[in-house]
């Protein structure tokens, strides 16, 4: 009996880790302006959001190979590419794990899965860890949409792609698609923050 209750003590606090409330610790939040970075692509070429002089904004990702909660969002993560990239807001997906405690997550595993999926988008390694402590991304996958302004890239939207990671054809929220219609049409996004939903960023 003791047993089972220490069984469901570990799913229980599994089930929390997997939970992110927006705003915890340092990073960005919505409103602020997020600096560029310049990380390698998975064809050897650095990549910068400066790069991009026809965007109106992007979709920035952190997501990883190895976390079945990115995995699951793959296919999304690709379908939000084929539907704003062409509209101005490309997906640029980052990698931000230790590869040395996820060697599944290093640049070749990258390379491999990306061909495999047919990434449409950029997927980025985040080396040495520095850019996602800097937007505060704690999860995999973790959202930040950012709109082109006079002062920067502006974080508009923080959290997750939608409301059910388990299957995509039970979402009834698309958060994501839901902010980038909203700048798209020159309206206010509703909901600006949502939970993030994933596995901790491996340091």
């Amino acid at each position: 009996m003791k047993t089972l209750k220490l069984v469901f003590a570990f799913v229980a606090m599994l089930s929390l880790s997997a939970f992110t409330t927006v705003g915890d610790g340092d990073g960005y939040h919505v409103g602020d302006i997020a600096t560029d970075f310049k990380l390698e692509n998975i064809d050897g070429k650095m990549v910068s959001l400066a790069d991009y002089k026809n965007a109106k904004g992007f979709i920035v990702i952190f997501t990883c190979n190895t976390c079945p909660y990115a995995v699951a969002y793959e296919d999304r993560i690709i379908e939000l590419d084929k539907k704003y990239a062409d509209k101005g807001y490309p997906v640029i997906a980052i990698m931000p794990n230790n590869t040395d405690v996820k060697p599944g997550d290093n640049m070749e595993a990258m390379q491999a899965r990306a061909k495999s999926k047919g990434f449409t988008f950029p997927y980025l390694i985040d080396e040495g860890q520095k850019i996602y402590p800097q937007y505060g991304a704690t999860k995999t996958p973790h959202v930040y949409v950012l709109q082109k302004t006079a002062k920067g890239n502006q974080v508009k939207y923080i959290g997750a792609i939608d409301d059910n990671y388990k299957d995509a054809s039970q979402v009834n929220t698309t958060y994501v698609e839901n902010a980038v219609d909203a700048l798209l049409k020159g309206k206010e996004i509703k909901e600006t923050q949502t939970r993030a939903i994933g596995c901790s960023i491996k340091v």
